[in-house]
């Protein structure tokens, strides 16, 4: 920690520890965001890893916190059953969407609607 000039830390362990939780916890939702508005797969993919790694960190620091006992108050711990019955229907929902998706996109090829003027001749000669 930061000592300031009078000998004392910046801020108590407690508050740079929630801080420091706190900036994950947003850092998260900026990749999550910049995610799923990725259309290049390198790029989404580059976030979902960043995603991913921040998460871990956010895991981490959480796990700090409470072992310390510092955390504002407990978390009732959650049901194995509430939990795997969200799961599922979580999952059933993603697969509605993706058949809903499916049907509404079959057959809609490069473009989503129907060029509306005809063909063109190119306006330069083929070399």
């Amino acid at each position: 920690m930061m000592p300031a000039q009078n000998g004392n830390t910046f801020l108590p362990e407690e508050d740079m520890l929630n801080t420091i939780l706190n900036e994950l916890k947003r850092t998260v939702r900026e990749y999550t965001t910049a995610t799923t508005e990725s259309s290049c797969p390198d790029v989404r993919s580059m976030f979902t890893t960043l995603t991913s790694e921040t998460l871990k960190m956010q895991g981490e620091m959480y796990q700090l916190i409470e072992q310390n006992k510092q955390y504002p108050s407990a978390v009732p711990h959650a049901m194995k059953s509430d939990v795997q019955k969200q799961l599922q229907e979580i999952q059933k929902n993603n697969q509605k969407t993706r058949e809903f998706t499916g049907q509404k996109t079959a057959g809609l090829g490069a473009y989503s609607h129907a060029p509306n003027v005809p063909e063109h001749r190119p306006n330069v000669p083929a070399q």
